[in-house]
């Protein structure tokens, strides 16, 4: 069984997060970045097939030299090789392009990346390089057992939960419930040392087309200020409520 696991480097979700050049660029100055937690929940998941059934696992990710300790925190974690395509990950379609360039030349079996990355939030290229690849797609999974060539997967729909099964290969967007939170890996002493000695290979983008371009960043407007009300003064609460906050 070989195994892609495609690892997105984001801000962590405690980060400050300011942009520059008349807010068309995100500031990275100060920012702490992590493996995307939906891509960490699928790495868990296919260091489990591996050590269950046998096969390999890769990481892949689209980004600078500065992914690089992602990378090399998913190779303590347990993946045996990292690949990173040297270029800015600033569209989906291009992203989605370069992924499936390395799984067309790779041989994978299986496929797994977050259902969408915490930063942009977009959802696009999991279903994109599935469509590349003329590969049945599965988003939004929570469940998955392997059977030879066959996959049986869970994945969450509205109001309820829907049982699938495909023959690999196959493209995964997971999420929580692939593995339990409790269940994710912090690397230990000798997964570190070990993922210093591990292969990360750097590739040349390949040759694809920007669709989007980032026209301005804008934050959320700031929270109003608070009002504390009289806990013994019921009346006026009531009257804010439904006065000024109209929710009642």
């Amino acid at each position: 069984m070989k195994v892609l696991v495609c690892i997105s480097h984001v801000p962590d979700t405690t980060a400050k997060i300011n942009f520059t050049n008349d807010n068309k660029e995100f500031d990275k100055n100060g920012v702490q970045f992590v493996i995307n937690p939906y891509d960490e929940f699928g790495l868990t998941r296919a260091i489990w097939i591996k050590e269950k059934q046998g096969g390999t696992v890769s990481v892949l990710n689209v980004g600078r030299a500065e992914t690089e300790p992602t990378l090399r925190k998913a190779l303590a974690i347990g993946a045996d090789e990292a690949i990173r395509i040297d270029a800015d990950p600033t569209d989906a379609f291009f992203v989605a392009s370069q992924i499936a360039a390395v799984i067309k030349e790779g041989g994978y079996d299986l496929v797994i990346a977050g259902r969408e990355s915490i930063d942009y939030n977009g959802g696009q290229v999991p279903g994109m390089v599935a469509a590349m690849l003329k590969w049945p797609f599965v988003n939004a999974c929570v469940g998955m057992e392997l059977d030879g060539d066959t996959a049986s997967l869970i994945r969450e729909i509205d109001g309820g939960k829907e049982k699938l099964s495909v023959q690999l290969p196959v493209v995964i967007g997971g999420q929580k419930g692939l593995v339990e939170e409790k269940d994710l890996r912090i690397p230990n002493m000798r997964g570190i040392m070990s993922a210093r000695t591990k292969p990360l290979h750097v590739k040349e983008a390949v040759e694809a087309n920007r669709q989007t371009t980032v026209g301005i960043y804008e934050k959320p407007a700031p929270k109003g200020d608070v009002k504390m009300i009289d806990a013994e003064n019921m009346g006026e609460l009531v009257r804010l409520l439904h006065e000024e906050a109209k929710v009642i």
